[in-house]
């Protein structure tokens, strides 16, 4: 966040270690993928022209982490659980944002056909959301 637009600059590479992150499981706590949620939440409102092209990419990434953090049946308490659906969550609203509501499109198929509770109450909060 301390980059501000600045950010711009790096966010080929940046998204790249966003998406690293995502993807891998770090522990009960899961403490690098709350702070990388964080990062792209604070990039995505800094850098949000930017955001529309990279779209498919990044959507595919939130939502196969929380498929991953649904079926997770380790060791990860429930509190973090809740954080980490919600910091995707606010994710996926930003990127709507800024992408004039393609999320919420492309999100309709997926909750059209997907039963899991956890996946389709974060998909409803970003239909939802205004």
């Amino acid at each position: 966040c301390r980059l501000g637009i600045l950010v711009v600059r790096h966010l080929k590479r940046l998204e790249r270690v966003i998406l690293g992150y995502l993807e891998v499981c770090d522990g009960p706590e899961e403490e690098a993928r709350l702070g990388i949620l964080e990062t792209l939440q604070c990039t995505i409102e800094h850098a949000w022209p930017r955001m529309p092209c990279r779209l498919p990419v990044l959507l595919k990434a939130l939502l196969k982490m929380i498929w991953d953090i649904h079926t997770d049946q380790g060791s990860m308490p429930e509190p973090v659980k809740a954080a980490l659906l919600q910091g995707a969550t606010e994710c996926l609203i930003l990127l709507d944002r800024c992408s004039e509501g393609q999320v919420k499109v492309l999100l309709e198929g997926v909750y059209s056909s997907c039963e899991e509770t956890c996946v389709l109450e974060c998909i409803r909060k970003v239909q939802e959301n205004t």
